[in-house]
């Protein structure tokens, strides 16, 4: 699972978004005219795709176990089920956002929802590992086309007035698609419907993706950027590459005994990456429309926030699949126990993620993210505690207040992340700079996920063998993300002591718009 998360923000270092039609934002006037109310509709389509790709991330780590006894797959594959969807969600983000601009975001949020669902339908009918990795990937990238638009959709159809209101909806769908996603898939896989097992969640896009293209076309007003920047598809290929190069060794190594193609492999991807910062440079000097604003990282706060941001995504990648592997592999849960079971933590989060935002950031600052590290690295320790006191015995309950306490940490880390790292970052790049935070979060969560063939199957000596080899390998793989925790609350300094509100701001983010809020992974 991802923490996953905020996508990307709707406004782009081109200036303001505008429609199509008469390039305005509809005013008070125009917004209560019977037309108009058809935005409401709208928005419920953009919400629900948003809800659906939410989801879809969540659902699938609880369902893993299945689909491994299913496939008799690989730690390798079952590994790329989760990655390949986060690499390419992350590698065509900032580019889908692009699109939408340069060719309409109606058109690419249709795209986008049709692609998505087409991919549902083949992970479903996946007939065997490789074929279900490959769908994951395509319903990565699919992602990519359709998840950038809801927010510049919801920009460009409700006026300033109404936007506060729409966004605090939107915030709400993220949080229920964190809390629901572990349940559903638990309650799908385990209800095993005509026979299907795990295949049912990623059947049930399908009529909520085909509703979604065909109310889509009819209420969902097209839009553009007046001067969108230009597509930069070298920098994305070279960014992929390195990432790639990466992951790849990592998630194939352990199964081929770490041949020599590997490390040569991973040796060679900071010369890709190097190549990669090369070509941006010359994109600047060429027609000013990088892939990824390298100024930005002139900004303290901003380059320890990518960090941050980065090392996250790697804690988090490697905690949701290590846990729904121990619970179910280790400890022999159904996934419907493992599902309940992670309920007090999305509900920590969720709690937490509103009083940090409302509350504490604005009064103590950074301090608030700082105290969500350590506070995550206590509850991840209380959990060591517990499972080696308790063992194989271990219950639910039991594992409550550890994960209680993980989630009020990571409540006040999600929620107000963004806001702080673009607090000093100037106005005319605070969209792109949302999206390349975003983005980083994204692959820190593939990377991660590739880090587990070494932080934990690489501790087993034989993972056909169930039960405690999968339990002591929890155990081992728990210190390293205590480990990651430390490190991000050290780079936190980084950041700014406090953000200055966004309605304070030079221009704000774009007349004041919220950029998307985290997703929570959940299970």
């Amino acid at each position: 699972m991802t923490t996953e998360t905020s996508k990307t923000s709707p406004e782009r270092e081109n200036g303001p978004v505008q429609e199509e039609r008469n390039d305005t934002v509809p005013d008070e006037a125009a917004s209560s005219s019977p037309a108009d109310r058809r935005r409401w509709l709208a928005l419920v389509i953009v919400m629900t795709a948003a809800f659906m790709d939410l989801v879809d991330v969540t659902i699938v780590n609880i369902a893993i176990p299945g689909m491994r006894a299913d496939f008799g797959a690989s730690t390798s594959a079952i590994q790329w089920i989760t990655a390949g969807y986060a690499l390419a969600f992350a590698a065509g983000l900032i580019t889908g956002g692009r699109l939408g601009d340069i060719y309409g975001r109606k058109r690419l949020f249709l795209i986008g929802i049709a692609g998505f669902t087409a991919a549902s339908l083949l992970c479903g009918i996946a007939a065997n590992p490789d074929m279900l990795v490959a769908s994951r990937i395509l319903q990565g990238g699919m992602a990519a086309m359709m998840v950038p638009q809801v927010l510049a959709i919801i920009h460009v159809t409700f006026p300033p007035h109404e936007r506060g209101k729409v966004f605090g909806m939107f915030g709400a769908i993220v949080g229920l698609g964190a809390v629901s996603g572990p349940m559903l898939g638990a309650l799908l896989t385990e209800s095993d419907i005509l026979g299907l097992e795990w295949r049912p969640i990623f059947l049930i896009n399908l009529p909520v993706g085909i509703a979604g293209v065909i109310l889509g076309r009819k209420f969902i007003t097209e839009s553009k950027a007046p001067k969108a920047l230009r597509l930069d598809l070298v920098g994305v290929v070279l960014a992929t590459l390195a990432l790639v190069m990466l992951i790849f060794p990592l998630t194939h190594g352990r199964e081929n005994d770490w041949p020599l193609w590997g490390f040569v492999c991973m040796a060679a991807a900071p010369f890709v990456f190097a190549a990669f910062i090369a070509y941006e440079k010359y994109k600047i000097r060429k027609d000013g429309s990088p892939l990824v604003e390298l100024s930005l990282f002139k900004v303290k706060s901003f380059a320890g926030g990518i960090a941050v941001q980065l090392t996250f995504g790697i804690a988090t990648g490697i905690f949701f699949l290590i846990w729904t592997l121990y619970m179910q592999m280790g400890l022999g849960w159904s996934a419907l126990r493992a599902g309940t079971t992670g309920i007090p933590f999305s509900l920590a989060v969720s709690a937490a993620a509103g009083l940090s935002v409302q509350k504490l950031v604005p009064r103590f600052g950074r301090k608030v993210l700082q105290a969500g590290a350590l506070t995550m690295a206590a509850g991840i320790l209380i959990y060591i505690w517990e499972a080696q006191h308790y063992g194989m015995e271990i219950a639910s309950w039991q594992m409550a207040a550890p994960l209680v306490v993980m989630g009020i940490g990571m409540g006040l880390i999600v929620a107000p992340l963004t806001d702080t790292v673009l607090s000093q970052v100037p106005p005319e790049h605070a969209g792109s700079a949302s999206g390349l935070i975003n983005t980083t979060g994204q692959m820190g969560n593939a990377l991660g996920l590739g880090l587990t063939s070494v932080v934990f199957f690489g501790t087993i000596d034989d993972d056909r063998i169930l039960g405690a080899p999968y339990v002591d390998a929890f155990h081992s793989a728990l210190w390293w993300i205590v480990a990651v925790l430390v490190v991000i609350f050290a780079v936190m300094f980084m950041l700014p002591r406090k953000s200055v509100p966004v309605e304070q701001r030079e221009g704000g983010t774009q007349a004041g718009t919220p950029t998307a809020p985290e997703a929570v992974p959940a299970g």
